[in-house]
């Protein structure tokens, strides 16, 4: 049974203010959110206090008949803060702590279009041996489904344990319309167990068009045409839901800038329901 959705938090910010008074960005030069300085406005922290630290070992408890390591995929992780701030949270490694290799440990593949972002990941990542960063388009088939199944191969695996999707939806919906979207999310539906996502909800879509307009350039090709419009995290939660057979497990709640964390769960998973 889906938890109720909690109530969301009034926003203290969004990226223009922020960048804008900060001067870390160009209002409107990072059309598919790939801000150069996106942790220093939207903090790893902000995410963590919400998400309990034990929560694999509550979706997939230690000693069960699969001894092979979890597998996780960060779609859009910008330069790694928030996947390396994850990975530790989840492992409860402090600072500085080097992450014990067991029969059951953590590996992700983190992935972001922009390559200086990755580039930046890769020579930060303190577990360079369990944490991949990558540069890929995830709407692009023709070199997604390689790299994906090229990584889940090693591990005898056909899907990710966990997805996570942290403010990303938007950046899909206004670069690649409605259709774009679903085709998104119906991918990343089939691709794991869980599903945890941060949607961004319509005023950030209105603020990132005012970026662009602030620039003297042309509006994102579909935002006037967006039939998909409203209260974005349930307008995400009816598609997982109705069309790919999610179920929504928990609403971790909302973030200072008004983002809900949603944990979705596969019908088809064979894990077993946590207490969240």
């Amino acid at each position: 049974m889906a938890a109720p959705i909690l109530p969301v938090a009034e926003a203290a910010t969004d990226e223009e203010t922020v960048t804008a008074e900060a001067g870390f960005l160009e209002p409107g030069a990072a059309p598919y959110g790939n801000f150069p300085s996106y942790s220093r406005f939207h903090p790893p922290e902000q995410r963590l206090r919400l998400l309990p630290p034990a929560l694999l070992r509550r979706l997939f408890p230690p000693g069960g008949p699969d001894p092979r390591p979890l597998l996780g995929l960060d779609v859009g992780c910008n330069s790694g803060e928030l996947s390396i701030a994850l990975y530790r949270h989840f492992l409860s490694l402090e600072e500085g702590e080097i992450c014990p290799v067991s029969t059951r440990d953590l590996r992700f593949l983190c992935c972001d279009i922009d390559p200086v972002l990755v580039d930046r990941a890769e020579k930060d990542c303190p577990f360079p041996a369990t944490i991949s960063f990558v540069t890929l388009d995830i709407m692009d088939p023709q070199t997604r489904e390689p790299l994906l199944s090229s990584f889940l191969n090693q591990f005898g695996r056909s899907a990710f344990d966990i997805v996570f999707c942290m403010s990303i939806t938007m950046w899909i919906h206004l670069n690649h319309g409605d259709n774009g979207l679903l085709e998104f999310l119906a991918r990343l539906a089939s691709l794991c167990r869980y599903l945890l996502v941060e949607p961004q909800p319509w005023k950030c879509y209105r603020a990132a068009a005012r970026r662009l307009r602030k620039l003297g350039r042309h509006n994102f090709d579909h935002f006037r045409s967006l039939a998909i419009r409203g209260d974005m995290a349930d307008r995400i939660i009816q598609i997982l839901t109705n069309d790919h057979g999610m179920e929504l497990v928990c609403c971790f709640g909302s973030t200072s800038w008004d983002r809900s964390l949603l944990l979705f769960r596969a019908n088809q998973s064979s894990a077993p329901t946590p207490y969240l």
